[in-house]
């Protein structure tokens, strides 16, 4: 098998995908000691045995460079490249790659490399496939995660936001909980599948309560869960007798563009989705009111529409909707 399809078969077996994939070419074509020092450029600095193994890279040759200080053992089959001042992505990495085929950073560690929650200790959260053996210095979990529960960033395979607190759930207090799932939406961290969804899903897991409570009480529920927040706005339009709005409408104000999150042109009114996300940082607080200035001095009229004054407040929502599109709703439309 010539050895760029090789190594594209382990890559595609290992959890390392990420920009190696367009380089497989130059990798196949270049010196050995070359095409190590691409994989750990691309890897945070670690390589996997079997990467090395696809390169024509022989057990003989991997022993010779760990001999010689060019590698260092991370774990078993799993090297650094040059030395072991490793980034907490290399060590993440490093115990995905040793983990085997399919696994994903999880749990703490996960939440720390979303940057929701600080890292804690020096064991790595792992998730893989039944019938693995944990290494030391992981904390492996097995499960079989949904492919809509798992993504890669920076190169490394990790649970979604939404999976990843889920998992953090049943491993920290209510107030360890609640604090990453408002750092989520402070981050504007999103994703297609939304957290009431995965609640749904996995009904009996542990952890699961605590999520129904926060998405109860409205403390989740605005980046991190940005799908639901535009269904949950969606929905409430469905139910009154109001025009359809732009949705994600280009408007040019003056001398900038604008994306509104649902605009009514002929009104000229934009409605704003916000998470406590767009309040949790100085930069974002003060952006959004230059925004909405901008706006004004166009001729549109800007609200700011909560999920709390979504889930709580859905009648008084209403009743202003009306007003500014001058279309009155009955009052039995909304409950």
């Amino acid at each position: 098998m010539p050895r760029a399809d090789a190594l594209a078969l382990v890559i595609g077996g290992e959890p390392c995908i990420g920009s190696l994939a367009g380089r497989l070419a130059e990798l196949a074509r270049a010196s050995s000691d070359a095409a190590i020092a691409e994989l750990a450029v691309l890897q945070h600095g670690v390589v996997a045995r079997a990467q090395l193994v696809a390169l024509g890279i022989g057990p003989r040759a991997i022993e010779h460079r760990l001999a010689g200080g060019r590698l260092h053992r991370i774990h078993r089959g799993v090297y650094a490249v040059g030395h072991t001042v490793l980034t907490a992505k290399g060590r993440w990495l490093a115990a995905v790659l040793a983990s085997g085929a399919g696994a994903v950073l999880s749990y703490r560690s996960a939440a720390a490399l979303w940057d929701v929650r600080a890292a804690s200790g020096a064991t790595i959260d792992v998730t893989a496939a039944r019938g693995r053996r944990g290494r030391p210095g992981i904390r492996l979990h097995c499960d079989r995660l949904a492919p809509d529960e798992v993504t890669v960033v920076d190169g490394i395979p990790v649970t979604t936001v939404p999976r990843t607190l889920l998992d953090l759930a049943a491993v920290v207090d209510r107030g360890g909980l609640g604090r990453a799932a408002s750092r989520a939406e402070q981050l504007r961290l999103s994703d297609p599948l939304s957290l009431g969804d995965l609640v749904a899903r996995h009904r009996r897991r542990p952890g699961t309560p605590a999520l129904r409570e926060l998405l109860a009480a409205g403390r989740v529920g605005g980046a991190a869960t940005r799908s639901e927040l535009e269904s949950r706005f969606l929905a409430l339009l469905d139910r009154l007798p109001l025009p359809r709005p732009e949705v994600n409408l280009p408007i040019e104000l003056g001398d900038r563009w604008i994306e509104a999150d649902f605009a009514w042109p002929g009104e000229r009114l934009i409605v704003e989705l916000d998470g406590r996300a767009t309040h949790a940082t100085v930069a974002a607080f003060e952006s959004d009111r230059a925004r909405d200035r901008a706006a004004a001095v166009a001729g549109w009229r800007v609200i700011r529409v909560t999920w709390r004054q979504l889930h709580d407040g859905p009648r008084g929502l209403a009743r202003d909707l009306e007003r500014l599109l001058g279309s009155p709703a009955p009052q039995a439309a909304i409950s």
